[in-house]
Formats: structure tokens, sequence, C-alpha cells
């Protein structure tokens, strides 16, 4: 068999490695780092005209790109409509019932008993009586301006209604810091309810203790 012709196997060897040159050009690319956007053959609205946040802007008079929202506009969600669930008010008082979205079962309050241990323990103790550790510990050493936590079983305390109680939460009293930032609305609701546990638990008397929960003494 006579020989392929030399300008062939030229022809072919320039053939294979220019197949061979995208593939090279691929596996570059998947290793290379470039600031400059990749080639979009078809940019699918992927790279359009815009301004960045903070941006400036001649299109406007305050040369500002960023724009306030409407005036009176409201977030998804965030109207907060709801005075007893979001404020702990209906019809202008404070609210001597828990609202209807919170469910006063034992998921609450366990709910409830778990945060009271976190944000209300340190200050008013495990049993609500103002001695808890933050206290012990600012007495121990004579905080000058350290006031003593209130006791969750004061009277005053428990003759206020629920709804005041989780605005004292939310808003805070007194030396007491305002909790709202922290605690979503359902927690605080859930604190109140062990809160009301507490006192229970502290002040109750024999008539509220149903008659198959009480041992005869005789």
């Amino acid at each position: 068999a006579s020989a392929l012709p030399g300008k062939l196997k030229l022809g072919i060897a320039a053939a294979v490695a220019a197949s061979l040159f995208p593939l090279a050009l691929a596996a570059r690319a998947r290793v290379s780092f470039s600031d400059q956007p990749r080639i979009h053959l078809l940019s699918d609205m992927d790279d359009q005209p815009k301004l960045r946040a903070q941006a400036a802007s001649e299109a406007f008079a305050d040369g500002r790109a960023m724009r306030q929202p409407v005036e009176g506009t409201v977030a998804v969600g965030g109207a907060h409509d709801d005075d007893t669930f979001y404020r702990g008010v209906k019809d202008g008082v404070w609210a001597t019932t828990l609202p209807t979205e919170v469910h006063l079962d034992r998921a609450t309050l366990e709910r409830g008993r778990e945060r009271f241990g976190i944000y209300c323990a340190p200050c008013h103790g495990q049993a609500g009586y103002g001695d808890g550790m933050v206290a012990r510990r600012a007495e121990k050493i004579g905080a000058s301006k350290w006031v003593t936590p209130t006791s969750l079983h004061e009277a005053h305390v428990r003759d206020q209604p629920v709804g005041q109680l989780f605005h004292a939460i939310t808003s805070g009293v007194r030396t007491m810091p305002a909790y709202g930032h922290a605690i979503p609305e359902r927690d605080r609701w859930a604190i109140v309810a062990y809160v009301r546990a507490l006192q229970l638990s502290q002040a109750a008397s024999r008539a509220d203790v149903p008659p198959s929960a009480t041992i005869d003494s005789n």
C-alpha cells in the first residue's frame, strides 16, 4: 500500500489539533478565574442595565439610586392589626385572656418555661421571686445602681391582666429592658402563660385543686 501524501498527513494532524483546541479552552475556563463576565450568546436578560445599592443616580432629584417605599407601604405579613396578639390590648383595655392564636396547652407552657429560663430567670429567678443569679451577683458585689427585680408573686403583679404582662415583656418596665426585639410575640405569650402557672403554683388555694388531685388528710 502506498503511503499517505505528506500534505494529507499534515492536514489530518492540523484537524486533530484544531478539534482539541475547544476542549482545551473549556478545561482552562473551568479552573481559571476572571473578573470579566462570561460571553453570553443568548443573554436571556441575565445582564441588564441597573444601579447597585447605595449608588448615585442623576435620574432623581435627591441623587440617590435607592428609593424609599411609597408612604404607607406595609410588608407582607407586617400589618400587625390584631391588637390582642401584637399589643396585649382588647377593646382599648388590657386583655384578660390569651389571644385565640395561642393555645393554652402543655406545649405552650413548656415553651414558656424554656423561654422564661433564658430571658427572665437570670434576674427574676427560676421560681419568679426576684432572686436570679444576676440579682444575687449584683447584691453580692454591692452594685450601687442595681434595683432588685420584682417578685412575680407580689399581689400587684398577680393582679395584672395578661395583656399588661405581655406589654411589660415587649416594652420593658422601669429598669427592666424591653424584649420585643428579641422574643417573638407567640413566645412572649407563652412566657405570660408560664408566669401565670408559676403564680398559681405559689398562691393556689385548696379550692383551686381538683378533687381528683387532692389527698384526703383523714
